[in-house]
């Protein structure tokens, strides 16, 4: 069995339904369509290309998780748009949090370096039996985690945790702790 990313340019941030439309759009034409772009040579797994500059990499499901995190390596280094439609997941270029070197990290597998902030906030919407957390990883400093429950785990020197009740203010903690904003700290009864 294979697994698919789509990377390809955009102007500007998109959400997970345009991403998608374009990729079942994309899909649905005849592969081929002029000089490969550049980032064709860079990408790993097998490469089709299609119209308008979007690249197909095909990959192996025994490789995905670190294939696509090369992926979205190379995509990100050339400034392109990169679309999962497994996870059904945008990466986009922009907005980042404020911490160079920032992970992103789900209970199924997916690794991203400094993942764009609405791609945090889609992930955390995917949790289940099969993603059973994310994180978000400043190694050496600090990090916040969530796990089903909505249970917050917050690390800077000492680990404590906190349960929120719905997960549209989970997705509001990571959005600040990533953007350096302690808010979330404030918010909650913390404990060990």
């Amino acid at each position: 069995m294979s697994v698919e990313l789509m990377v390809w340019d955009e102007p500007v941030p998109i959400s997970r339904d345009q991403a998608r439309a374009t990729y079942l759009a994309v899909k649905r034409a005849e592969p081929g369509g002029g000089d490969p772009p550049e980032v064709a040579k860079e990408l790993p797994g097998e490469v089709t290309l299609y119209p308008g500059g979007h690249v197909l990499v095909t990959m192996d499901l025994d490789t995905m998780d670190e294939t696509s995190a090369q992926v979205f390596t190379v995509a990100r280094a050339h400034g392109l748009v990169c679309y999962d439609p497994q996870r059904d997941l945008v990466h986009n270029v922009a907005p980042l949090g404020v911490y160079e070197g920032m992970q992103l990290h789900t209970g199924d597998g997916m690794v991203v370096n400094d993942p764009d902030l609405g791609l945090v906030h889609d992930v955390l919407a995917t949790m289940s039996p099969q993603n059973p957390f994310v994180a978000l990883v400043n190694f050496g400093r600090h990090f916040l985690q969530v796990s089903p429950g909505y249970e917050l785990e917050y690390k800077e020197g000492t680990l404590v945790r906190a349960t929120v009740p719905e997960l549209a203010e989970v997705q509001q903690a990571f959005n600040e702790y990533a953007t350096d904003d302690r808010s979330f700290l404030n918010r909650y009864e913390w404990g060990p």
